[in-house]
């Protein structure tokens, strides 16, 4: 009984930690096409980010409790959001696909902005220059999907990964 009960909280705390660093992957790619690449995200590709900045540091602390050893239904339960929290990033992705391929319309304050009037000033005028791009326009398409589908795809993955955890939890059932 106690090897099961700690094969069980070895797997959830593997299966959180995987997550932990799938999710801060899939986030650090995107801030390194931002930062690196010079790819300016617009709002809903900001807004595609929340789940894996709230999921990463969940699924740490699911790690954590397995690894703790604490009741096997702590770390199901935080796996569970963290899947959850994915769901919802699939759901953020296949809309802002939707709306780059035409299928329906965005938000109202998502579109291509006039840039302002150019001065001579400073540093600070420069910072106003920076207009984030329309939601409809993929500024990147590799294999035919942009940042958005590329990132459905990821939330799907780690959807499907943390629920069956969540679902499956220890092998006795019982934690």
């Amino acid at each position: 009984m106690t090897t099961t009960m700690t094969n069980g909280s070895n797997r959830l705390a593997a299966t959180a930690f995987f997550l932990l660093a799938a999710m801060a992957v899939v986030v650090g790619a995107a801030l390194g096409f931002e930062h690196l690449g010079g790819y300016i995200p617009c709002k809903l590709c900001l807004e595609q980010r929340m789940p894996y900045y709230i999921g990463a540091p969940l699924m740490a602390v699911a790690g954590l409790a397995a690894l703790m050893r604490a009741p096997g239904w702590i770390a199901r339960l935080l796996i569970a959001a963290g899947g959850l929290l994915m769901v919802y990033g699939l759901y953020l992705a296949v809309y802002h696909s939707g709306v780059e391929w035409g299928w329906w319309a965005g938000p109202a304050d998502c579109g291509a902005v006039a840039a302002p009037p150019s001065s001579e000033g400073g540093i600070l005028d420069a910072i106003n220059t920076v207009i984030p791009p329309s939601c409809d326009k993929a500024s990147l398409r590799v294999l035919g999907l942009s940042f958005a589908g590329w990132n459905a795809i990821a939330s799907l993955m780690l959807a499907a990964a943390a629920l069956r955890a969540a679902i499956k939890g220890a092998p006795d059932n019982r934690g």
